[in-house]
Parts: C-alpha cells; sequence; structure tokens
C-alpha cells in the first residue's frame, strides 16, 4: 500500500489540520470531481448527488462502505487506487466530518482496487436511496 490512505493506522481525527492536509486529494477533486458536485459539493441533485453534509451518512449503513467506492464516478476514474482512496477519504472529511462515524477506518488502495472492480452502473441512485433510508430508520426518523 502506498500514499496517505495507508498511512492511517487509527480512527481519522477531524480537526481543522485534516480539512486541507492532503494537496494532493485536494486537486484530485479539483479535475476529476468539481465538474459535476461543484466545488463546494453542493450539487444540484438532477446533476449529481449533493456531498456536503451528505457523502457520509451511509458509513454507518450496512453496504455503506463499500457502495462508497463503487459509484461510477470513483469506480471509473482514471486514478490509481491509492490515489483514489486518499480522495474518498479527504471527501469526506472535507464535506461531512459530521456524520463520518467515530471508528471510520480510511480508504485504503488495496480496498479501492478491489471494490472498483464491480463498478455499480444504473443502480447506484436506488441503492443510494436504499442506504439513506436506512440511514433514517436507524435514526428513527
Amino acid at each position: 500500500m502506498t500514499g496517505t490512505a495507508a498511512a492511517f493506522d487509527a480512527p481519522l481525527s477531524f480537526g481543522a489540520d485534516a480539512l486541507g492536509s492532503n494537496p494532493r486529494a485536494r486537486q484530485n477533486w479539483m479535475l476529476k470531481c468539481q465538474g459535476c458536485h461543484r466545488a463546494d459539493a453542493t450539487t444540484k441533485p438532477l446533476n449529481a448527488p449533493p456531498l456536503a453534509g451528505e457523502v457520509a451518512k451511509v458509513l454507518s449503513v450496512p453496504g455503506g462502505r463499500e457502495y462508497l467506492a463503487r459509484v461510477p464516478g470513483v469506480a471509473t476514474v482514471n486514478l490509481p487506487s491509492d490515489e483514489v482512496a486518499e480522495l474518498l477519504n479527504w471527501t469526506l472529511i472535507r464535506f461531512d466530518p459530521a456524520h463520518v462515524p467515530r471508528d471510520f477506518r480510511p480508504y485504503t488502495g488495496d480496498e479501492i482496487e478491489t471494490l472498483r472492480k464491480h463498478p455499480l452502473r444504473v443502480e447506484a441512485a436506488a441503492m443510494r436511496g436504499r442506504l439513506h433510508a436506512a440511514w433514517r430508520e436507524q435514526l428513527g426518523r
């Protein structure tokens, strides 16, 4: 394993330093993600799912972790798997730290490599809906 994601051996801390501490992940966000999700991740749902205040919610329900690595934009982006792991970890911290589970373990390049072999396609939106419904049910909403 290489890259920043592989260096974590404990749950992430979400202090101010974590938000901007990975320039390569930030650059990859700008080049690979913000065209659809906008710079502040507040996408209009017709274009792409909004990530700000939303993306980490699915981590606390079964299948959510895998889902995030298999969505088309993550699974098929033309980056090495270790950089995809960095980018996904950075995105969670940057745009939705309040919903990242306390026991969250950062994605690794090896994990991304395995999950991106089975990308979601047309079923991604329906799966996202089920995961968010499970999250709301878990909260009793």
